[in-house]
């Protein structure tokens, strides 16, 4: 990864609690406009197919290795607990009889997001609780998927919220911008990710950036600006995907399919 700043910035790298890359810059001097460019290139290996491999549907509910339990606990707990009631409302609802298996659940919660919420771009900052969702019927990506994780985890589904990109015309074109979806932990077999806003599960075209138990975890950039309120003023966000040859007669048949990310 290749981290370019202006104005030029002290950059440290640190590892949060749930393991994501965190740069830390520390500016020394004044500027008018603070820049922010990073690349990424990213190897992708052929897609495992969890489908062909799991045989068994997990029960629900799951029943999770009381080792784990400590851990999983955190990606349990509701993000908006105030939220709590309109939450049960939605599902009842909507799922009025769950099915036995936890992955059936979250399929059709997933579904029920997609088909039921209206998809719109905000630019505000933040997302809207759970209860705002499903009041105004509309939301984001990361609104369909703070609805979603809060759902899972009323069911006692351990689940943690993920923002990155996704492989799309958008991207390829420039004018993309972030994502979010839900990943989901299921005993023995890892996590799994959903994706509300696609209707579907998250699949090798997405990219994780950041993982957090709450969706204010996985902010791109946060910070201090000291200043007058009426001095910002404006702040353009641009995704650029550069896709690198495909064909092995010119990478190299042992060498996984390549792309670059900028941000």
């Amino acid at each position: 990864m290749v981290l370019n700043v202006s104005p030029p910035a002290d950059v440290r790298w640190v590892r949060d609690v749930f393991g994501n890359s965190i740069a830390l810059l520390n500016f020394d001097k004044a500027a008018k406009e603070l820049r922010i460019a990073s690349e990424v290139r990213i190897s992708r290996m052929p897609a495992y197919s969890h489908r062909k491999q799991d045989k068994v549907p997990t029960p629900f509910p799951p029943a999770y290795d009381p080792l784990e339990n400590a851990v999983v606990s955190a990606y349990q707990q509701l993000s908006y607990p105030a939220d709590a009631g309109a939450v049960s409302g939605w599902l009842h609802e909507h799922a009025p009889q769950p099915p036995k298996d936890t992955e059936s659940l979250v399929r059709l919660l997933n579904s029920k997001v997609h088909r039921k919420i209206r998809y719109v771009r905000r630019e505000e900052r933040g997302v809207q609780t759970p209860a705002q969702t499903i009041e105004r019927r509309t939301g984001s990506c990361r609104d369909f998927a703070t609805l979603l994780l809060d759902a899972v985890r009323s069911q006692g589904i351990a689940a943690r919220f993920a923002s990155g990109y996704v492989e799309c015309s958008a991207a390829e074109a420039g004018y993309a911008s972030t994502h979010a979806w839900i990943e989901i932990y299921l005993p023995g077999h890892g996590w799994r990710g959903f994706d509300p806003t696609l209707g579907g599960e998250t699949s090798e075209r997405h990219v994780a950036t950041g993982l957090s138990n709450h969706p204010r975890g996985v902010m791109p950039v946060v910070g201090s600006y000291f200043g007058k309120a009426s001095e910002f003023k404006a702040m353009t966000v641009g995704v650029k995907l550069t896709r690198e040859s495909a064909d092995p007669a010119v990478r190299g048949t042992d060498e996984p399919p390549v792309f670059d990310i900028h941000d």
